[in-house]
């Protein structure tokens, strides 16, 4: 609050008078957080951060940026327009954008950086240019034809990158294409990450550089045996059929492989990944030197994870170790593999807390690096010459981000020191060696800032200040600018529940205000931070209402007691735990009981519907877009980890886990809304309830966007849908909007 003070202050002078938000002003241009960086990187030879920024006139068209650690100056490194005026997606990539969470984006999404710091990789719609970074203008393409996935290898002597379904290197010694393989087609697939492994386990690559650039070891699936789902992708002028391999739960997966393959002389061979076909392959990763290759093998059931070493001249292979539950094991990119000494560091939630642990490379246990009550979220860095493993945590308040250094020898694994010193939310990106860090901070009254720090925190110059300033997009807007309140309640069973909330404008204590109530409540997310927030949820309490968001049981970055409660069971801890939230709002002075709504998108809208299902006496109305109904038409991995079976196992589960055996409860108005294109909860889940309510006649309205997928990310569907989201909340409630 304070801060907040502050700023209003220093905008006292800005002649323009102040103005409340709109959603028109949301989703224009230029955006109102400031021109904000994605993608940081830090040159391996240290003498750059490069970054990628949405252009003032779309701030979705990314481009290319450098910041000159010498000089100090910050400009346009490579000009997206320039390399391709207009794009032209396959359907493959638009797919791999939707999974990626960056289908609203176009221009440059990715880049990589050469070992020598002296070039830069950069994909863009299909095409694939090496840029010099003294000579950005003389970009030079090296390939074309809907290349996928590109990289530099890790000694810079190979570009290596998926077309058609196969692999493919160049040798930037002769310049000469190398296909290593040649059956990828149909639906067999060489280096891609299968369906399953992109949504659920976070995994955009299907391939794996050694490290001395002498081997890549490649995923390659046939997904032959998963069942065909045929669903209707409806546009506005036509109707496409579409046959997708869709791995519903319960349904067979894909059949994978892993192999290895030389890159100078295309010779291949196979790793045996046992007898059990139906598994998952998790993750790939070589050692240091370049030896031993280590996967990943998870269990169907998702109980047991085995970490595997291969000889990668013999193919001998050895168990390090192995990971069991009574639940789910979490998966995690948290193997690091150390040069000076023969041993990795592993993350593992056996405390019922993730903490990082060293091991020798025969699996043996040498110690703990970190404990405690807390969690690591990530590895940010291993700087093995100072001793130190720079990590990401909540250490210090649940609904923060800092990092931390912990020391490798586990001398201060209960107490780490912490780097980042303000309170908030820090995204930290540190440089290959450890030495200096990007780090990227922001609260609900500070847009996202962005420093370049040393190792111990300290500051070395800001890359974007992006001060709320005069010049500030959101200058106009920070005099009305609600503050955002944190607290927590009790669950049931005496958990702690975080929550944060935004008072109305105008607030007035002795009146009473309707409620918005944003969900999503699913596993792997958290709603309620410290951060530089929603603008949606801010232009909402400008609108009157009191803005409430509860993390229940089963949400991320907490410990395993509080997430393990929802096994077997989906809905009914976490409606349990908001409608807690909302009987605590009933109690409040200010809020009116008879006026609260919800709203929920994907898990969120389930939660929406389950809510409405087992509340509709307290809650008032609801919004549910992109809603999983029925558990059986989600993917495997994600639905058989938290259901805790397939539907043929058992079918109560299922049954118990979905919206349809509690759907007579449903009284209060409803708005659902999907995409008519929606690849990932099929529109399916929608027409299916649609007919249920038709059949019990239950009034509720309805909109579908024709071509729109899981996102509805086109900016005149985005401003549209939260128009539509924004309009039913009053209709209903009767919103207090002040003129």
């Amino acid at each position: 609050m304070r801060l907040l003070l502050c700023l209003l202050a220093a905008l006292s002078a800005v002649p323009a008078s102040a103005e409340r938000l709109t959603l028109d002003r949301i989703h224009a241009d230029p955006a109102l957080s400031g021109p904000g960086v994605r993608s940081l990187r830090v040159s391996p030879d240290g003498e750059r951060v490069t970054f990628l920024r949405g252009r003032t006139d779309n701030q979705f068209q990314l481009d290319l940026w450098e910041f000159n650690m010498k000089d100090k100056t910050t400009h346009r490194l490579v000009d997206s327009k320039q390399l391709v005026p207009n794009e032209n997606l396959s359907l493959e990539e638009k797919a791999r954008r939707e999974r990626a969470r960056t289908a609203s984006l176009s221009g440059i999404l990715s880049y990589s950086w050469s070992p020598s710091g002296k070039q830069l990789l950069v994909p863009i719609a299909g095409d694939l240019y090496l840029v010099d970074v003294n000579k950005p203008e003389a970009a030079r393409k090296v390939a074309s034809g809907n290349v996928g996935d590109p990289k530099i290898s890790p000694k810079g002597r190979y570009v290596s990158y998926v077309r058609d379904q196969n692999l493919f290197v160049i040798d930037l010694t002769t310049g000469q294409e190398r296909q290593l393989t040649t059956d990828g087609t149909g639906t067999v697939h060489n280096g891609e990450a299968e369906f399953v492994a992109q949504e659920e386990m976070d995994q955009q690559t299907g391939y794996y550089w050694a490290p001395d650039d002498s081997a890549i070891a490649y995923r390659h699936y046939d997904e032959a045996q998963v069942p065909v789902a045929r669903r209707f992708e409806i546009f506005a002028d036509r109707t496409e059929v579409i046959d997708q391999r869709y791995p519903a739960a319960g349904a067979k997966n894909v059949l994978i492989d892993l192999m290895i393959v030389n890159p100078a002389t295309g010779a291949q061979k196979r790793v045996d990944l046992g007898p059990d076909k139906d598994i998952y392959l998790v993750r790939a990763d070589w050692s240091a030197d370049a030896k031993t290759l280590v996967y990943q093998r998870q269990s169907r059931d998702q109980k047991r994870l085995d970490l595997v070493a291969v000889d990668a001249a013999t193919l001998a292979q050895r168990p390090l170790l192995t990971e069991t539950s009574k639940t789910w094991v979490g998966i995690h990119d948290d193997l690091r593999f150390l040069s000076r000494q023969n041993a990795f560091i592993w993350a593992s939630e056996r405390s019922g807390r993730k903490h990082l642990y060293l091991y020798d490379m025969s699996g043996k246990l040498l110690h703990p690096i970190s404990r405690g009550e807390w969690g690591v979220d990530d590895i940010l860095a291993v700087d093995e010459q100072a001793g130190k493993v720079y990590v990401a945590s909540n250490k210090d308040a649940v609904v923060d981000k800092q990092a931390y250094a912990l020391n490798l020898d586990g001398s201060n694994a209960g107490k780490p020191v912490r780097l980042t010193k303000q309170d908030g939310w820090h995204e930290d990106v540190f440089a290959r060696n450890g030495k200096i860090f990007v780090d990227t901070f922001s609260d609900p009254n500070t847009p996202p800032q962005v420093s370049i720090r040393r190792a111990d925190g300290t500051m070395v110059e800001w890359l974007e200040h992006n001060e709320l300033n005069a010049s500030h997009p959101y200058a106009k807007y920070v005099a009305d600018h609600l503050p955002t309140e944190y607290g927590s309640i009790k669950a049931h069973d005496g958990q702690t529940l975080y929550y944060s909330m935004i008072k109305p404008a105008n607030f007035d204590a002795s009146k009473r205000y309707p409620v918005f109530l944003f969900t999503y409540g699913g596993p792997h997310s958290q709603r309620v931070t410290r951060q530089w927030g929603n603008l949606f949820n801010q232009y909402m309490a400008q609108q009157g209402f009191v803005v409430f968001v509860l993390d229940n049981r089963g949400s991320s970055r907490r410990e395993r007691a509080f997430t393990d409660v929802i096994y077997g069971n989906l809905g009914a801890h976490e409606v349990e735990d908001q409608l807690t939230g909302i009987d605590w709002l009933s109690q409040q002075s200010f809020v009116d009981p008879k006026r609260v709504g919800v709203f929920g998108w994907s898990y969120g809208g389930f939660m929406t519907l389950r809510l409405l299902e087992a509340g509709s006496d307290k809650i008032a109305m609801g919004v549910a877009v992109a809603p999983v109904t029925d558990w059986s038409l989600y993917d495997t991995h994600y639905t058989e980890q938290f259901v805790g079976a397939t539907p043929q196992a058992d079918p109560a589960a299922y049954e118990r886990s979905g919206v349809f055996a509690h759907l007579d409860g449903l009284k209060s108005p409803l708005l659902l809304v999907h995409g008519m294109a929606d690849d990932n909860v099929l529109f399916t889940n929608s027409t299916r309830l649609i007919d249920a309510l038709v059949n019990r006649n239950v009034r509720f309205e309805l909109m579908t966007y024709p071509g729109a997928k899981h996102s509805i990310s086109s900016r005149a569907g985005q401003r549209h849908v939260y128009g539509l989201i924004d309009a039913f909340f009053k209709k209903n409630l009767s919103g207090t909007a002040p003129n």
